[in-house]
């Protein structure tokens, strides 16, 4: 995936365990799409929280947050429950969401990488960011995204 791609259709369990379709938003809002390594990590809980710390900031740009990993949907609903996360969490236990974004394994192959993706209305990717070690500059990154492109 590069900026300019259009976003890749996608179905996926989230945190209740209902199938989410990103047909449902794609066309009506903005998108943001985080993937990260695992829940209840230090690293992912700070990049999470950030992200629920800033959640409305995001609403009032039509924005929907979506994080993704490959932890089960009962770990999502518990990882949301314990960090107050009013975001999409979906489970990406076969890797296939990755994939279709081509997000790598990073540190010799052995983490799942930290990439944000950030999709206009009309459907486009018009960011991508890595970062493993800042989590929270995902956050901040997807903030500066919105205010220069003025979703």
């Amino acid at each position: 995936m590069k900026i300019g791609d259009k976003c890749p259709i996608f179905k996926g369990k989230d945190q209740n365990g209902n199938t989410f379709d990103i047909e449902t938003i794609l066309g009506k809002k903005n998108i943001i799409i985080y993937f990260y390594p695992k829940n209840e990590t230090k690293v992912c809980t700070a990049q999470a929280c950030s992200f629920r710390d800033n959640y409305e900031t995001f609403k009032d740009h039509e924005c929907e947050v979506i994080g993704i990993s490959g932890d089960n949907e009962k770990s999502h609903q518990s990882f949301a429950k314990n960090h107050s996360l009013p975001f999409i969490l979906l489970s990406d236990g076969d890797k296939s969401l990755r994939k279709l974004f081509d997000v790598p394994k990073v540190f010799l192959g052995l983490i799942p990488g930290r990439y944000t993706y950030i999709v206009d209305k009309n459907g486009v990717i018009v960011e991508i960011y890595h970062d493993m070690l800042d989590a929270e500059s995902h956050t901040k990154k997807a903030l500066e995204t919105i205010d220069i492109k003025g979703f």
